[in-house]
């Protein structure tokens, strides 16, 4: 039986046009890359205007020597780093330093714990209830600072304050209707520590309350069923998802009570003694009762350094907490 072998020949090669390789698609050009930026760029100029012009003023015054002189006669000479020299050799330096490390430490810590709880316990709340403590934490959120402290300081006067008057009712402390709360650098701290706690903890709960809301319900079921503890639930999936809320509401806590100034003047204008002096204190107390604007300016680049570093530091926190997940 005799077999047939097919023989496959190539196809003759094309010739012309047909040879040439085929053309490369064309990429569409992008016409609106440009269209975002150009977007964003009113905002940045208002920005620059309003926040990067006074930062500029306040670094090129803080190398005068900026004074009385200076505003009267409108003579301004360069004086180099003799402001910061003056601020370094001043023996108030690491006083208002460890003072307003201290006293931001203990405010971010107290917002961010009492922001905390507050969020677990509306979270655990009925829809009407939740409702009425957001309102009010949008309330309490939403009131001017100023207004705020003024209505602080009636509530801790001496003789007419409502909080002496109440504690007085109890019988724990005795008779506190004379007492001032603003005789003493501890009790002063405290009383601003409650002031802008309460103003922070809105912020600090409602956010941590949306983180909360976005965590999928099948972990906790999860966990339900293989018997863990509220603790353990905590620690394993709550805290992990809260993790970059945390480090923002942080970093924002940070900026917000290392430059508080409102209410600390209000209240004690940095007494008894300097005893509430803070760095924000410090600089405005040395520019205009002191009539050292370039000393004063100095301090304020100061606190924008160290503001700024420890900026750095929980935004690299938060990148990495954002890679992570």
């Amino acid at each position: 039986m005799a077999t047939t072998t097919e023989s496959h020949t190539a196809p003759p090669a094309p010739t012309g046009a047909a040879a040439r390789p085929p053309r490369r698609a064309r990429r569409p050009r992008r016409h609106g890359h440009a269209l975002p930026y150009l977007l964003l760029l009113p905002a940045t100029a208002v920005l620059a205007l309003v926040l990067g012009y006074p930062l500029v003023r306040l670094v090129i015054i803080s190398f005068q020597d900026y004074g009385l002189r200076a505003l009267f006669t409108g003579v301004i000479t360069w004086a180099g780093l003799a402001n910061y020299q003056a601020v370094w050799q001043d023996p108030q330096l690491l006083p208002v330093l460890a003072r307003t490390g201290a006293f931001c430490a203990a405010l971010v810590a107290g917002t961010l714990v009492i922001g905390l709880l507050v969020a677990l316990m509306m979270a655990r709340l009925g829809p009407r209830m939740r409702t009425a403590v957001t309102l009010c934490l949008i309330t309490s959120w939403a009131m001017p600072p100023v207004a705020a402290t003024l209505v602080w300081q009636w509530l801790f006067q001496p003789v007419y304050g409502v909080v002496n008057w109440l504690l007085t009712q109890t019988g724990l402390f005795g008779d506190l209707t004379q007492h001032d709360w603003t005789t003493s650098a501890l009790s002063a701290f405290a009383i601003v520590w409650l002031l802008v706690v309460w103003q922070s903890v809105p912020f600090v709960a409602l956010t941590l309350y949306a983180g909360l809301s976005q965590i999928p319900r099948s972990y906790y079921e999860a966990a339900a069923i293989d018997g863990a503890g509220a603790w353990t639930v905590f620690r394993v999936i709550t805290l992990p998802f809260l993790r970059p809320i945390l480090v923002l509401v942080t970093i924002l806590s940070v900026i917000w009570d290392f430059n508080i100034f409102t209410q600390i003047w209000i209240l004690t204008q940095g007494g008894p003694g300097g005893g509430t002096t803070t760095l924000g204190i410090w600089s405005f107390t040395k520019a205009f009762s002191g009539n050292s604007f370039g000393q004063g300016a100095a301090i304020a680049v100061v606190s924008v350094l160290l503001l700024l570093v420890l900026t750095l530091y929980y935004v690299r926190r938060l990148v990495r907490s954002g890679e992570d997940l």
